[in-house]
């Protein structure tokens, strides 16, 4: 990354506003959530509020190879769409179920919409047929999603 690069400076700004001795030495990543531009802002703008603690992704994205599974201790800067750095968050627990098993205190964590189950389901289910189409898979209740939590370390 180049020297004027965004990301890299809000990263640098994090590493600064921290002890020497605290400082993480792991690598990040620097992503916005969803698909399209008015979700990924909103979504941003959730996160950075501390309102939106968790996410979820298709398991089958990282099957590929090209990502891997999140894991608890993972940083990542959170960009809106334009991939302008909004927070830096800290993966703290990952749980993988079935489409149909996810509770309803994700769905209230996630917080999106009314933050209600039947929201999520409704959203998520658009959201991951679209990401099946681009997999090459069906939608199924029963297709494998990697629930997120995570906390703000600085924004």
């Amino acid at each position: 990354m180049s020297a004027g690069d965004p990301i890299q400076a809000y990263w640098q700004a994090y590493l600064d506003s921290l002890p020497a001795e605290e400082r993480p030495q792991r690598p990040y990543q620097a992503w916005s959530f969803c698909d399209n531009e008015a979700s990924a802002n909103e979504l941003g703008e959730l996160a950075r509020a501390g309102v939106k603690t968790a996410t979820a992704s298709l398991f089958w994205e990282y099957e590929s190879g090209s990502e891997r599974l999140p894991q608890a201790g993972d940083l990542s800067i959170i960009t809106d769409w334009d991939k302008r750095p909004l927070c830096i968050i800290e993966t703290t627990a990952i749980d993988i179920r079935t489409f149909d098993e996810v509770e309803a205190g994700h769905a209230y964590a996630e917080g999106e919409g009314d933050r209600s189950l039947a929201y999520w389901r409704e959203v998520h289910w658009r959201y991951f047929s679209r990401t099946c189409a681009a997999l090459g898979r069906a939608p199924a209740e029963t297709m494998p999603v990697v629930c997120e939590r995570f906390r703000v370390v600085y924004a």
